[in-house]
């Protein structure tokens, strides 16, 4: 009888015994175990079996008729195939010679009958936990015997391997390259006054080896990753490195540095280049952003220019008032009072609107701060109600309890939200409706605050969603295409994110993220309190 009655395993388990009784008692204790079980009733079927599937653990039992526990034992360790699964034998005999003789054929364990299920799950568990590691660790050093040679041969990295003082005592081909130099010439000389020469020392001054590349590692024993160091080639000409060093050990003893670097002179070129690239691309997206507002403001010029008209015919008309008081026989200072009085309101209320446009149109020159949602929304309603009176219907701002503040440019949010308010007002006088447009801010619990711009306009069409946020598309027949890009470029740029959805009630929702400052990263906050 031979039987696999497992067929999901960590461990393949062998159980071999002439009684199928035992056979029965092994298999319950076993099978809810994770193993792979295989069954044999006599030492020929086991021999097979072992030789076909690699048991990491083999039960054997010694009393069998043809062949015994023990000769089957001294046949899997003659086979290499076999050699390495653990033999645990089972018996009812109990005395020393009859273990000794089991040990000596190569016996990894014994288990006396009758079984203590706890005793053969945890031996199980041990012998081929210690098996299939044994086997892994077999595996990987077969494996790097085979390929050693060609992969530090075809690694593009250099690699050194170095003694305890630094000398140079394996060098692979790329090391050679890199360095220019022969392995006859690397190898014997010692790597830190080879490649270490412009650093001033060799590491033999007082706390040198926190400084030389290398050094703590071939000292100390400490792993070291270093990016941007300048090494010296053995002709004399350097160039800027990157390594890893580990150390070299044999239990407690160190016995030196094994050292992979590579060239990243181009490297530190390109990224060079690259930073640049982006400064100029940040540049003129500040400038497009600067641009932007410039045309919203253009648009909105003939309403600023009436929101600030007002003010100042009543200050006319006040301060004429006031010359005809003075010009009476008898002054009526309450009444001049009064007059003097609302003309200084009618003047700050001018000022203010000059102050609202200066901000609007100002290039952000600080950066991101800590901005308070509240004043930033209520802000930007007041900046709109040149569109509410020329569309109609109104704005609503909402701010639930406990939203943070944010940590954000406000001239650039406030761009957004103000972009994202006018399309809305638009689109409600588009559908002939006069709802207000709705704008919203809660806190995600993620550490972001969701602003969003909700209207009952005419919607937009149902394949709207994935060209929204493309260069000049637009639903609007005078629009360029270029507003929500910008808000989302502006909102990406504060670590938010922006993005569309379709309300229940009709209309079009607009949303944008922005993280709280307690969330911010500490050297923005830093930034803010320096200024």
């Amino acid at each position: 009888m031979s039987e696999q009655v497992c067929a999901s395993a960590d461990a393949t388990v062998l159980l071999v015994d002439d009684n199928p009784q035992n056979l029965k008692v092994l298999y319950e204790t076993l099978k809810d175990k994770g193993y792979r079980l295989l069954i044999a009733n006599d030492g020929k079927k086991a021999l097979t079996l072992a030789r076909r599937d690699r048991p990491e653990v083999i039960l054997l039992d010694i009393m069998m008729p043809e062949l015994d526990g023990y000769q089957v034992c001294q046949q899997l360790k003659a086979n290499p195939e076999t050699a390495d699964s653990a033999v645990v034998f089972l018996s009812a005999l109990d005395d020393v010679e009859a273990k000794v003789k089991g040990f000596s054929l190569g016996g990894a364990d014994y288990i006396s009958k009758p079984f203590q299920a706890a005793e053969v799950i945890a031996r199980v568990k041990t012998h081929a936990s210690v098996v299939r590691l044994e086997r892994q660790l077999q595996q990987r050093n077969r494996q790097l015997e085979s390929d050693q040679s060609r992969i530090l041969n075809a690694i593009s990295e250099g690699i050194y391997g170095l003694d305890a003082s630094g000398d140079i005592i394996f060098a692979n081909p790329a090391a050679e390259a890199i360095v220019r130099s022969s392995g006859d010439e690397l190898i014997g000389s010692n790597f830190f006054l080879t490649h270490c020469r412009d650093w001033g020392c060799q590491g033999d001054e007082p706390g040198s080896e926190s400084e030389l590349p290398v050094q703590a590692t071939c000292r100390l024993g400490t792993s070291e990753h270093r990016r941007g160091v300048t090494m010296t080639r053995p002709d004399g000409s350097v160039f800027s490195a990157e390594y890893r060093s580990s150390p070299k050990l044999e239990g407690d003893e160190l016995l030196g540095a094994v050292v992979v670097f590579r060239d990243i002179t181009e490297e530190l070129e390109r990224e060079a280049e690259l930073k640049a690239a982006q400064d100029m691309v940040e540049e003129q997206r500040e400038q497009l952003a600067h641009a932007s507002r410039l045309s919203t403001l253009g648009e909105m010029a003939a309403g600023f220019a009436h929101e600030v008209n007002q003010p100042l015919t009543a200050i006319t008309n006040y301060a004429r008032v006031a010359m005809r008081l003075i010009d009476n026989d008898e002054v009526d200072l309450t009444l001049l009072r009064e007059t003097l009085v609302k003309t200084e309101a009618q003047s700050h209320r001018a000022s203010e609107v000059i102050r609202r446009i200066r901000q609007f149109v100002k290039k952000p020159a600080s950066g991101k701060e800590v901005v308070p949602v509240a004043a930033l929304l209520e802000d930007t309603r007041q900046f709109a109600e040149v569109d509410v009176r020329h569309n109609g219907g109104g704005v609503n701002v909402l701010v639930e309890d406990g939203v943070e503040d944010v940590m954000a440019d406000p001239v650039q949010v406030q761009q957004v939200t103000l972009n994202l308010i006018r399309n809305a007002l638009e689109a409600t006088r588009a559908a002939g409706s006069s709802e207000p447009v709705n704008v919203t801010a809660v806190r995600t619990g993620n550490g972001f605050v969701r602003i969003d711009v909700t209207d009952r306009g005419t919607g937009l069409p149902e394949d709207a969603e994935s060209k929204l946020f493309l260069p000049f598309y637009t639903t609007k027949p005078e629009g360029m295409g270029i507003g929500l890009p910008m808000c989302q470029s502006l909102i990406k740029s504060q670590g938010g994110e922006i993005g569309f959805e379709r309300p229940e009630q009709g209309g079009a929702r607009f949303y944008f993220t922005l993280p709280e400052s307690s969330a911010a990263e500490p050297d923005a906050l830093r930034h803010q309190a320096a200024e």
